[in-house]
């Protein structure tokens, strides 16, 4: 199986016509069809849907266009590390849970950027479940995780400040006017929790084991997508503070008492062998990590 025929394959997919994809790669429509029939008859599976229009991808064809974009991706962004000179070049892959500690890092990456402009880093947002999958996959090369959390097999660097945990609320709720939530109060509240894994220990930790009898009615990734389902009224949104920017908008942010917070830590993988920039950027970093936040 030949990478070119897996550029073909992306470019089909995303064109969803195989005419549009051959312009796009500046090769002849034939050859593609051909290269795309060689591939189904290699792995013995169909791929595409035919006779419609546009080209539909098969359940499989599916499963197998989302392996190609991250197989693709990883090898582009492994000739981009070993194709470098002095001036450090590549892309750093970076998994990131929501936090404001995250400033730490763009702040370090903006240091880092003046010195090697050719490093290029790429965040994405997701949970601790998919950073530890695709920091062992080598996918990332850093995952920024809420604590506690499960560390072993990896080395981590504990990144400065804590979060406090609260409820995000409608404006209209009676809530909003408090200065803190109790737990007395999470038990006629319609709850939307994260759905990252442990979340409902460290809930446990906090109610003194009375999780259970919370009323969940929706989780989410992002908090953005949370807030979204806030302002419609679905629930209150368990989450750390300083991630939604409640200034001028209808929800407001009430902060947990007891109080409860939470740290961030950046993790890669035990032993790993950094590329250079990767490496540059852990150098970085760690210069950085007692400088105050802007």
């Amino acid at each position: 199986m030949e990478l070119r025929v897996l550029r073909y394959f992306q470019a089909v997919v995303q064109e969803r016509n195989i005419s549009r994809a051959a312009l796009q790669l500046h090769v002849s429509q034939p050859t593609i069809s051909r290269q795309l029939h060689d591939l189904e008859e290699e792995l013995g599976i169909t791929l595409f849907e035919r006779g419609s229009r546009n080209i539909q991808l098969t359940e499989s064809g599916e499963y197998f266009s989302n392996q190609v974009n991250q197989i693709l991706a990883l090898t582009d962004k492994t000739l981009a590390n070993i194709h470098e000179d002095q001036d450090i070049r590549g892309n750093i892959v970076i998994g990131s849970a929501e936090a404001r500690s995250f400033l730490n890092i763009a702040q370090s990456f903006n240091g880092l950027q003046k010195k090697h402009p050719h490093i290029q880093i790429d965040v994405i947002s997701t949970n601790a479940d998919q950073i530890r999958t695709s920091i062992k996959s080598g996918y990332y090369d850093f995952g920024i995780i809420m604590d506690p959390g499960d560390k072993t097999g990896y080395d981590f660097m504990r990144l400065p400040g804590e979060s406090r945990w609260g409820l995000l609320v409608s404006n209209h709720s009676p809530l909003a006017a408090k200065d803190h939530v109790e737990l007395s109060d999470l038990s006629t509240e319609k709850l939307i929790i994260s759905s990252q894994h442990g979340m409902t220990d460290l809930l446990n930790e906090w109610l003194g084991g009375s999780a259970t009898k919370l009323t969940i009615v929706a989780t989410y990734t992002l908090l953005y997508n949370a807030s979204l389902m806030v302002s419609a009224g679905v629930g209150s949104a368990l989450c750390i503070d300083g991630i939604v920017n409640t200034n001028q908008s209808d929800l407001t942010f009430v902060p947990f008492k007891p109080r409860l917070t939470a740290g961030t830590s950046l993790v890669w993988h035990h032993g790993q062998r950094h590329s250079a920039a990767a490496a540059a950027f852990l150098k970085q970093l760690s210069a950085d990590i007692d400088q105050p936040l802007p």
